[in-house]
């Protein structure tokens, strides 16, 4: 049987919130079976449990954002890509994440603290079926004409790979790799995406902390982009880390779902807001997809019954 995966200790982490710039402890605990990934807001008079879904997504400007239920107006955890990113590069399926305020911590802006973090408390193999979401026909969804169209698409497969193109018609960003492809049979999320930092250009930071946001950005949690170059000192870490951060996003926004997906994901110029309106074209759709589990671990894709090594 291929079997869900948990922590086997409790870890925690420290840091800071892009946008709010709100210092928050995240503790990562253990779960039984089935029990998912849930966020507790823990710092509220009353902690709330935040189970996540694709139906708990509330808002999607420049992060994930989720609340119970998907209500606007209930109490919120935003920027949860990276921390899901890693989940699913790890793949764990039950966590119980403790967290002191509204906003995931930065760290440095990737989701290679979190994958270490995961990995110091140890991985844990629980007496339980892995369940995956399984894409049995293709759903795509689009938006814009011309220049401004941007589309993502799941179709099936019998594992899990992305290709993800991007078009900033930036300088800087178009002298790297706009395109990249990753496969999860590889198993080498750790190697090949989870480094992969979070960007952003510094002719909209004025803007963006006139609202409130990216208050706690810097060099050191994302690539900061001039008008020519990137100003980071130590430059890049890989020469496609815009579109490889992009993957990053879309493998932490569609195990929003709950599930791993057995899929194959393509998107241009996709983001938040596309990615969970594709995962819930997908969940709406009758026969799109089927829930399955593999009562013998070698009948599972390729990369699925290996725990990802050590680092």
């Amino acid at each position: 049987m291929l079997q869900q995966r948990t922590l086997k200790t409790i870890t925690r982490a420290v840091g800071v919130g892009l946008h709010s710039g709100q210092k928050v402890e995240l503790t990562l605990k253990p779960a039984p079976p089935d029990t998912g990934i849930v966020f507790r807001r823990v710092d509220l008079p009353v902690p709330v449990e935040i189970p996540v879904n694709a139906d708990s997504v509330c808002d999607t400007r420049l992060a994930s954002t989720l609340s119970p239920g998907g209500d606007p107006g209930a109490p919120k955890v935003n920027t949860v890509e990276h921390l899901m990113s890693a989940c699913s590069g790890l793949g764990i399926d039950n966590l119980v994440i403790d967290i002191t305020a509204e906003e995931v911590p930065i760290l440095d802006g990737s989701a290679a603290s979190f994958v270490y973090l995961l990995q110091s408390a140890g991985i844990e193999l629980q007496d339980a079926p892995k369940r995956f979401i399984k894409v049995l026909k293709a759903v795509e969804v689009r938006e814009g004409e011309g220049a401004a169209l941007k589309w993502a698409r799941l179709d099936p497969l019998h594992g899990f790979k992305l290709a993800f193109e991007i078009d900033f018609g930036h300088p800087a960003v178009d002298q790297t790799g706009q395109r990249v492809e990753f496969d999860f049979s590889d198993n080498q999320y750790k190697r090949d995406i989870a480094r992969a930092r979070t960007f952003g250009f510094t002719k909209d930071v004025d803007v963006m902390r006139a609202r409130g946001l990216s208050l706690g950005g810097s060099m050191d949690n994302a690539i900061v982009v001039a008008d020519r170059r990137v100003l980071n000192a130590d430059g890049l870490r890989y020469d496609e880390e815009f579109a490889r951060h992009k993957i990053l996003d879309a493998i932490g926004d569609l195990y929003i779902a709950g599930r791993p997906l057995l899929a194959s994901y393509t998107a241009f110029k996709s983001g938040h807001a596309m990615n969970n309106k594709l995962l819930r074209a997908l969940l709406a759709e009758p026969g799109a997809f089927e829930i399955v589990s593999f009562t013998r671990a070698a009948d599972a894709p390729r990369g699925f019954a290996d725990l990802a090594p050590a680092w």
